[in-house]
C-alpha cells in the first residue's frame, strides 16, 4: 500500500494493492470445506497478518525513536513509511545469509 499526499489538503491517500493467487482445485475444495467465501478468508487472513505485522514495525519505530531522540511520525501509515526510512526494519529477503 503507498502513501501519497495531496499538495492542496496535505491529507494521506491509501492506494489499494490487487494481489492474484492461484489455487489447485483441490486447494480450492480443502478451502471450501472450511469457509463459505474462500476470496473472503484469503483476504481476512492477509490483512490480519499484515495488521500483526504493522503493529511489530510501529513497537520497533517507537522504541528506536524513544532511545534516538527522533520526533514520531504522526499516523500508522506515515510511522510505517519512518520505521523504512530509518532503517529500524527492511523488507524481508529470500536470500540465504552465507556463513563467512
Amino acid at each position: 500500500m503507498a502513501v501519497t499526499q495531496d499538495g492542496q489538503d496535505n491529507y494521506y491517500h491509501r492506494r489499494i494493492m490487487d494481489y492474484t493467487i492461484t489455487l489447485t482445485e483441490t486447494e480450492k475444495k480443502s478451502l471450501e470445506y472450511i469457509t463459505s467465501n474462500v476470496d473472503s478468508w484469503i483476504t481476512n487472513a492477509a490483512t490480519a497478518r499484515a495488521k500483526i505485522a504493522k503493529d511489530e514495525i510501529i513497537a520497533k519505530l517507537v522504541a528506536h525513536c524513544n532511545a534516538n531522540s527522533i520526533a514520531l511520525a504522526v499516523g500508522e501509515d506515515a510511522q510505517v513509511t519512518q520505521a523504512y526510512d530509518l532503517g529500524v526494519v527492511e523488507k524481508a529477503s529470500s536470500d540465504i545469509p552465507s556463513k563467512d
